[in-house]
């Protein structure tokens, strides 16, 4: 089970406390670099080193007169250096600081993420090979299809977990960007040793090139990333549901001791976190549309991005942090009915054979057309009467024609269908 404390140091990355760390250690070590370009004396780094510090409730009195985030913050920051503060955030602009740590706090919170996405796999790759011959009902259209394995349904799961992972891998690679060319991005009034310099210190890689602040289609990517990561927990989820209703009931979402189902039928078991998760992937969705439109811009910039990020960038990370650790004990400690498998597998009374008579039919010489509409016909004496697809089979004069009983027979051998399941786990990696 996840705690609360791992689910806060997700919330702590998007603390004003932390982003305001990040902000100072910029500062901090744009004098560094400055300093060894010989633009800031030495003792005066030393005094900046020492001293700097800042007062999130100052930060926040300061703003409410300068209506402006960044100069609160280098004003507090001065407040506490004395004369050394004019070296701070020379040749800097808002976006230099905001931009930068914006970047760090996705790389830290992508490090999380890629550590549940890495906990879901290796959970996934344990029940997949567990439950690889458990042989199950397929279904097309929420219709009985044909049989397949459980363990292949987990095995799609986690494929698509996989590129979920590198999906998110590649997101926190393109948000390792930093940004410190001044006003505009020209360098004007900043050497671009500094931003190497910061950026590398930071492990992250100077932007190629940005006007005021950092492309915002690297952003729109990294939200989408998440989105996606989120609808394929949704489509688990939703699988697990379905899966769970009463007249199904193959598997179940755990229900522990003491917990209620219903407030007034004491016999229900509902799927309900299963359903929290399906909810919040459609806000990381529709999160990713606004990070889409925050890509197009006035010029070099407007600030129409910003109020939008505030809020996106953190409840994005933090709702998929919540996501993985509510889908991670469900699926370890998922509830699997094999009995009830097999008893669905017979409902619909051998039809779900039918596709291998057809072929059977055409092996004797019938044209697809002809063989597919004698199959029709007697499949559909099972959908309105009582009788089995076999015994249909076995009455019905068109086919006798072209099979013996014996052949009919070998046309219900279950194994035949999932004969390939080593086959595709090894393309899947498991």
């Amino acid at each position: 089970m996840i705690d609360r404390y791992t689910l806060s140091k997700m919330g702590m990355i998007w603390s004003d406390e932390h982003k305001f760390e990040i902000m100072l250690k910029i500062e901090i070590l744009a004098c560094e670099a400055m300093t060894k370009l010989g633009i800031i004396p030495k003792k005066s780094l030393e005094k900046i080193k020492k001293s700097a510090k800042f007062d999130i409730e100052e930060i926040r009195r300061l703003e409410e007169k300068t209506k402006h985030d960044v100069v609160a913050f280098i004003n507090n920051i001065g407040q506490s250096i004395g004369p050394e503060a004019r070296y701070l955030h020379v040749g800097l602009t808002s976006s230099d600081l905001l931009d930068t740590s914006v970047s760090v706090q996705c790389v830290e919170a992508s490090d999380i993420l890629i550590a549940d996405m890495k906990k879901l796999l290796a959970i996934l790759k344990v029940k997949a090979k567990k439950y690889k011959d458990t042989t199950c009902i397929a279904r097309t259209h929420g219709v009985h299809a044909e049989p397949t394995t459980f363990g292949l349904k987990l095995a799609v799961w986690y494929d698509e977990t996989t590129r979920n992972l590198e999906r998110l891998e590649r997101a926190r690679e393109n948000m390792r960007i930093g940004k410190l060319s001044g006003a505009v991005g020209t360098f004007a009034n900043i050497d671009p040793y500094v931003e190497e310099y910061v950026c590398d210190k930071l492990g992250l890689k100077p932007a190629n090139i940005a006007p005021q602040i950092i492309q915002r289609d690297h952003h729109a990517e990294y939200i989408s990333s998440i989105a996606l990561v989120g609808s394929s927990l949704s489509k688990f989820a939703t699988e697990i549901r379905l899966l769970q209703k009463t007249e199904v009931l193959e598997v179940e979402e755990p229900f522990f001791k003491g917990q209620i189902g219903s407030s007034a039928m004491p016999h229900k078991r509902n799927p309900v976190t299963c359903e929290r998760i399906t909810g919040l992937s459609r806000l990381l969705r529709a999160n990713a549309q606004a990070a889409f439109e925050n890509i197009c811009l006035w010029h070099e910039r407007d600030i129409s991005h910003s109020s939008v990020e505030r809020v996106i960038l953190p409840d994005s990370t933090i709702t998929l942090n919540y996501m993985l650790h509510k889908l991670i004990p469900i699926v370890e400690g998922l509830l699997v009915y094999p009995k009830h498998m097999v008893n669905n597998l017979t409902k619909t009374r051998g039809l779900i054979y039918s596709q291998r008579v057809l072929l059977e039919l055409m092996k004797k010489g019938l044209t697809r057309e002809a063989a597919y509409d004698i199959i029709q016909q007697c499949a559909m004496q099972v959908w309105q009467e009582t009788s089995d697809f076999k015994d249909v089979l076995y009455r019905d004069r068109q086919v006798r024609k072209y099979l013996r009983p014996s052949e009919i027979d070998a046309c219900f051998d279950i194994k035949y269908y999932t004969r390939h399941r080593d086959k595709i786990f090894k393309r899947v990696g498991l």
